[in-house]
């Protein structure tokens, strides 16, 4: 399984941020397993933030608060995203 992420490390924290479909975050529970699943198998245990985006590029996050706080007031352009693999 391939996805667009991110690793961020800001003010002393590294975590993740995956891109998902919209209607994961409609989801809590399905949110919270991939959370968890990207958490073990893809970023071995740094915290996790999962993103999507509506038709006007507006992203909402879903995660650990600080984190979608701090990513709140980041461009999505500004985030170095990247193509990884999941097995």
């Amino acid at each position: 399984m391939q996805f667009e992420g991110a690793v961020i490390k800001e003010q002393g924290i590294t975590f993740a941020i995956v891109i998902v479909k919209a209607h994961v975050l409609d989801n809590r529970s399905e949110a919270d397993g991939l959370i968890t699943t990207f958490q073990r198998q893809a970023f071995r245990g740094i915290p996790v933030v999962l993103m999507t985006q509506n038709s006007r590029g507006t992203p909402k996050y879903y995660g650990r608060t600080d984190i979608v706080r701090f990513l709140s007031h980041v461009p999505v352009h500004a985030i170095p995203w990247k193509r990884y693999s999941l097995s």
